[in-house]
């Protein structure tokens, strides 16, 4: 998966600094909003209620495998760029680094809690969980703002669309490759919740124009049912908090 990514270094050949990085805020709101939502909904979840816990921790999977994708795809793709095209980035680079590192310690301490939690939905440690997966969610937060601010503007001056591009694709390809382990709604989810990011006003326009016609098709018949199930059952008693 990893060698289909392009080389660290100059831009290749025949490309052109400058890209459009308009889609990375629409990522870093998802994020937001799913550890938001995450330590809400593993309190809801009643004392012994195994029924219940089995479904929020196998969204909770989810949103652990994203973020470590996530984070993984900017390891591969942004931060050696960066530093050799724009050295005066190399200290922001460093802080990103380290917050990685930081979010995947807190991700190995939180992960493991999960399966005991699921197969009990013992209130300890529930609450314990949700206690840690708090701490994430503030770290994460405090990052994304970071990224958005001293990042994605350098990034988008610096590298090519081509390889902007890369980390979608190198995202899609790990999502197909665990399909199975994830589930077979996951491309729905990804979809589904994309669209939820994007302001309503603007959410058909944004559709047809970053979404291409047969995927806009299939979103419509299958992918859209799927997601909607997923929503509701995720939030079956209440509507889907919004995104914007």
């Amino acid at each position: 998966m990893t060698d289909k990514l392009p080389l660290p270094g100059p831009l290749p050949a025949g490309q052109h600094p400058g890209c459009d990085t308009s889609g990375m805020y629409l990522v870093h709101r998802i994020f937001r909003w799913l550890y938001r939502e995450l330590p809400e909904l593993v309190r809801d979840v009643r004392p012994g209620d195994t029924a219940r816990s089995a479904v929020v921790g196998r969204y909770a999977h989810l949103d652990f495998f994203a973020l470590h994708l996530h984070h993984e795809t900017e390891d591969l793709v942004l931060w050696d760029r960066l530093e050799t095209r724009e050295p005066a980035c190399a200290l922001h680079v460093g802080q990103m680094r380290a917050q990685h590192a930081e979010v995947a310690v807190r991700l190995a301490r939180i992960e493991p809690q999960l399966e005991p939690w699921v197969a009990t939905a013992d209130p300890r440690l529930r609450d314990a969980f949700a206690t840690d997966v708090e701490g994430l969610r503030d770290l994460l937060s405090a990052h994304l703002g970071q990224e958005e601010v001293e990042i994605l503007p350098v990034a988008g001056d610096v590298m090519s669309q081509q390889e902007w591009d890369s980390m979608e694709e190198h995202t899609r390809a790990a999502l197909m490759k665990h399909r199975k382990e994830l589930g077979k709604d996951v491309m729905a989810l990804q979809l589904g919740l994309l669209l939820a990011s994007v302001p309503a006003s603007e959410r058909e326009d944004w559709f047809r124009a970053n979404v291409p016609a047969p995927v806009r098709v299939l979103y419509l018949l299958l992918l859209k049912r799927r997601y909607d199930h997923a929503m509701r059952e995720l939030y079956p008693d209440r509507p889907v908090p919004a995104m914007v």
